[in-house]
């Protein structure tokens, strides 16, 4: 199987391509314009005679039509994930996640590829009307550009499985923790508490209620998926049985780091417009595949910020 990885030096992309590549049947080839992603994640990976680098930008349709012929299936993984300063650059969202999207399934229809899958984001629920969430809940109003330069997203990758044949699979992403991990709240921490270990700015009140999800059990969830469906259009939640406050975060890296920092919280239910407030999905349909996630969300903190104490250099990076 030769795959076409697109974010493919990224968190998630990077670890996706070691297991593909894993296996000496397969051919993976990774495609990022490293402007999110890193070198040092693929380095190992470039001296493997079954992967392949290509840099590359998913809004060049050349190169991307080019470089795409001859997949069979493309995990579409690179976004703008800038989630909190979405408002500050409106465009960014709709060509990097939304334009990028539509390159991507052109050049497969142009290239025969017919087999795609998606990261998405369990935001595109917006504040949903039912908590744990499943993948059929009625959808609110949006209210993050993200999410719904995300929900176009999947309406596009819908419209080519009915419109061109194509199979695809939607995956509705929690946050996602652990090596590599190189943004969000963890990454942010402790980032604050490495320059002044005394004092912590929050944002929002603490409470704020979130599902987060290993990388390993994320990609172990995304091939279990990939491995046991095949309808023309396959969308399903990716997160685990629990949730935890902010709050429940801080301590338990405070505790690891033994710390105790002085919280200052910005106040207000959201740590930013756009925010959601309390995102729980309800993951029964890939339960049902037989995946179980192997690690809690504190043992996933946990592992983030052990990552982060031994690769401080991302903070240099990004």
């Amino acid at each position: 199987m030769k795959y076409f990885i697109t974010g493919g030096a990224g968190f998630i992309g990077s670890s996706l391509a070691d297991k593909l590549s894993d296996d000496p049947a397969n051919q993976v080839i990774i495609y990022d314009n490293m402007s999110t992603g890193f070198s040092e994640f693929i380095e190992a990976l470039s001296d493997k005679v079954n992967v392949k680098v290509i840099y590359g930008d998913v809004l060049d349709e050349q190169k991307l039509n080019e470089s795409i012929i001859g997949s069979d299936f493309v995990f579409h993984l690179s976004a703008n994930a800038d989630v909190r300063f979405g408002l500050m650059h409106p465009k960014r969202d709709l060509e990097q996640n939304t334009i990028a999207t539509h390159n991507v399934l052109e050049a497969m229809r142009l290239g025969g590829v017919n087999k795609i899958a998606f990261s998405s984001t369990g935001s595109v629920y917006g504040e949903a009307p039912v908590i744990p969430t499943p993948e059929d809940c009625p959808f609110p109003v949006q209210t993050s550009l993200y999410a719904s330069s995300k929900l176009a997203g999947e309406a596009l990758i819908s419209s080519y499985c009915e419109g061109f044949g194509f199979t695809g699979y939607i995956f509705r992403f929690v946050s996602i923790l652990g090596e590599r991990y190189t943004h969000g709240h963890v990454f942010d921490f402790y980032r604050q508490l490495m320059n002044n270990p005394n004092e912590l700015k929050v944002l929002g009140n603490g409470k704020q209620r979130k599902s987060y999800l290993y990388i390993e059990d994320c990609i172990n969830a995304m091939m279990t998926i990939i491995n046991n469906t095949s309808d023309k259009v396959n969308i399903y939640n990716l997160g685990t049985d629990e949730y935890c406050e902010v709050n429940n975060s801080i301590q338990w890296i405070c505790e690891y780091l033994g710390i105790n920092p002085k919280l200052d919280y910005t106040g207000g239910e959201r740590g930013w417009v756009g925010d959601n407030p309390f995102i729980f999905l309800d993951c029964g349909k890939l339960k049902d595949l037989g995946w179980k996630a192997e690690l809690s969300i504190k043992e996933a903190v946990i592992k983030t910020v052990q990552y982060i104490e031994k690769n401080t250099w991302i903070y240099d990076r990004r």
